[in-house]
């Protein structure tokens, strides 16, 4: 598990954390429309907890963000906006002017295409109504990108095309 808090980008693996149940499982779809996958978030506590399972992905390292709008049109995905930035910081956990909200670590795809991994977020919520709340009248989205954020470079880490898209309402 992948934990994301204020002051770090990742941490030792969590297991077995008590909280509430889940609050939206998640179509993800890539850039040809096709469903490849599920994440589901659940609110923790004070964390939000994203269970992604994907598959039919290149192998290696990709960038994970939250977008600011629930809008994934294929193919480019650019209808799911920027980065969810509702402090309006620079990209990255690198950065000394970063990060967002929407920023999360990288995740691994396996040598079969493969990725199922738990991101724990202490800076956005599940709870509407708050100025880190991803569940709004917009909703918001998670893209999976072509390669690793760098965690520096605004606005997106050099993480190159958006290939796989989740709406969260």
């Amino acid at each position: 598990m992948l934990i994301l808090h204020p002051q770090a980008h990742e941490a030792a693996a969590h297991a077995g954390e008590g909280g509430a149940a889940p609050n939206e499982a998640i179509s993800i779809i890539n850039n040809e429309g096709q469903t490849i996958g599920q994440a589901v978030l659940t609110q923790k506590g004070d964390k939000v907890v994203i269970h992604l399972e994907a598959e039919k992905l290149t192998p290696g390292k990709h960038g994970i963000h939250i977008h600011q709008f629930g809008k994934c049109e294929a193919p480019d995905f650019k209808s799911a906006g920027d980065h969810f930035n509702p402090q309006g910081k620079q990209h990255g956990f690198n950065n000394p002017k970063g990060f967002h909200e929407g920023d999360l670590p990288n995740i691994e795809v396996d040598a079969n295409g493969k990725v199922a991994i738990d991101i724990t977020t202490a800076v956005v919520t599940l709870q509407p109504g708050h100025p880190n709340s991803i569940v709004k009248a917009d909703g918001a989205s998670l893209i999976i990108h072509e390669k690793a954020d760098d965690y520096a470079t605004d606005p997106a880490g050099n993480s190159g095309a958006r290939i796989a898209c989740g709406v969260i309402k």
